[in-house]
């Protein structure tokens, strides 16, 4: 396993920590750092993912739910909403990664950690959270 899946795998511990278990993030970050073995590239990594997403949660929410047609946030498996958030911080803020890299990540991760059919349903809603690294690329407005 690479270096920056174990860093999405654990940014999406500590979003769980922060967005179930209510902990501060940075007590979310200690507690998953106790007991994870990664290098610092691993951990720098990690660290931009969830505190940029804490930062930008808002947008990164409202991108979120308007391609999830008839979803809620609430209404989506807690494991789900945080695999989302963290691909689509990466969408927007990361263009050294391409996207099929950040998209065929999240599906696997939610494989691993989420139930049968969250692949397909992070696959489809990523699939439609494209335009926004192609819209910010070409200097375009993004969608409302």
């Amino acid at each position: 396993m690479g270096i920056r899946r174990q860093a999405r795998e654990n940014a999406l511990r500590v979003l769980y920590l922060w967005d179930n278990c209510k902990l501060e993030l940075e007590q979310a970050i200690r507690s998953v750092a106790e007991t994870t073995e990664l290098n610092q590239t691993g951990w720098d990594f990690t660290l931009k993912l969830v505190r940029g997403i804490v930062e930008k949660q808002k947008e990164i929410d409202k991108a979120i739910v308007q391609q999830a047609k008839n979803w809620t946030l609430e209404r989506m498996l807690l494991l789900d909403r945080n695999i989302l958030r963290i691909a689509t911080y990466e969408i927007m803020n990361t263009p050294e990664t391409p996207l099929n890299v950040i998209i065929n990540e999240a599906i696997e991760i939610a494989k691993i950690y989420s139930d049968r059919d969250s692949g397909k349903f992070v696959n489809g809603i990523l699939d439609g959270l494209k335009f926004l690294r192609l819209e910010k690329s070409n200097g375009t407005p993004g969608k409302d």
